[in-house]
């Protein structure tokens, strides 16, 4: 299916609202909604010749960013602007500025007509659809809203201020932080660093470090076949569960505890085990020892399995 084709949004037709739809770039949707009250979208594609391995930033104020790869040697960010109406829309900015192979993308939303906003409820947002080469460098930032991504090998830095983080077939480091949303990330091979204020964390794939907070929420990390502890590992939450599981031959040093709750081993051994063991506090050795690996919960139980 063709880029304009997949993103192409119909407009749904309302009682006294009018619907127009313009298919390409540039193009302005006047979408009914309820009360009467209308929706008023534009969209801008962009394109950008790159090569090797690009460094990317795309920015939004408010709205979700879902990037793609492809087989091109350049990059493709569709710009979906929502407003009350075309006043309301024209207020959203998009800057685009290239110095050879790093690119930055930023929508941003000015604090005012004139000078002031006494504006608490426009409803302006921002979504950014992207296509950039499989292996690039990519960071993604939304103020106020989900990041999806899938299938890119390199740096990869996503941030959300308030919205979930979703990643899937990700190769190299990845940096994952969201103020009050879940983190899934699954399928990844190399270093991994989650942390969320307020949600679960979701992680899986050939793994070699690991660093996973949450604040208020569970922690689940399955460390695949080929996992290795390369670097210290850890893993907190403030209120939840944790769950880790290990695969066959994985060596590390395990320190774990929880401040009010049990600790399970499933199908799994330590040796040299040291310290206190009992119903809070777990310490040994996984299979030839190595790096830390350290797991914490204030208020949750710790479940150690076999992958």
């Amino acid at each position: 299916m063709g880029m304009s084709a997949r993103w192409a949004v119909k407009a749904l037709a309302a009682p006294a609202a009018l619907a127009v739809l313009l298919a390409s770039p540039g193009c302005v949707d006047i979408v009914g909604a309820d009360l009467g009250q209308a929706k008023y979208v534009e969209r801008d594609e962009k394109h950008f010749s790159v090569s090797g391995t690009p460094d990317l930033t795309f920015i939004t104020f408010d709205g979700s960013i879902e990037i793609r790869p492809w087989d091109k040697a350049e990059v493709q960010v569709v710009v979906e602007k929502r407003g009350r109406d075309k006043q309301d829309v024209d207020l959203i900015e998009v800057k685009a500025t290239q110095d050879g192979n790093r690119l930055e993308v930023a929508v941003t939303e000015p604090n005012s007509r004139g000078g002031f906003n006494f504006e608490f409820n426009h409803h302006r947002s921002a979504r950014l659809f992207v296509s950039v080469p499989s292996t690039s460098d990519v960071s993604a930032r939304s103020g106020d809203g989900s990041i999806d991504i899938e299938n890119v090998s390199g740096k990869v830095q996503l941030r959300s201020g308030d919205g979930s983080i979703n990643g899937r077939m990700l190769s190299g480091a990845v940096n994952a932080n969201t103020g009050d949303g879940s983190i899934q990330l699954a399928d990844i091979k190399g270093d991994l660093n989650a942390t969320t204020g307020d949600g679960r964390i979701t992680l899986n794939g050939q793994l070699t470090s690991v660093h996973a907070r949450s604040g208020d929420g569970s922690v689940v990390v399955e460390a695949e076949p080929g996992s290795a502890a390369e670097a210290d590992w850890d893993i907190t939450t403030g209120d939840g569960s944790v769950t880790l599981a290990v695969p066959d031959g994985f060596g590390a040093e395990l320190d774990a505890h929880t401040g009010d709750g049990g600790i399970r081993m499933e199908d799994i051994s330590l040796s040299n085990v040291s310290g206190k063991i009992g119903r809070n506090s777990v310490r040994g050795t996984l299979g030839a020892g190595g790096r830390n690996v350290r797991v914490r919960t204030g208020d949750g139980s710790i479940t150690l399995r076999r992958f």
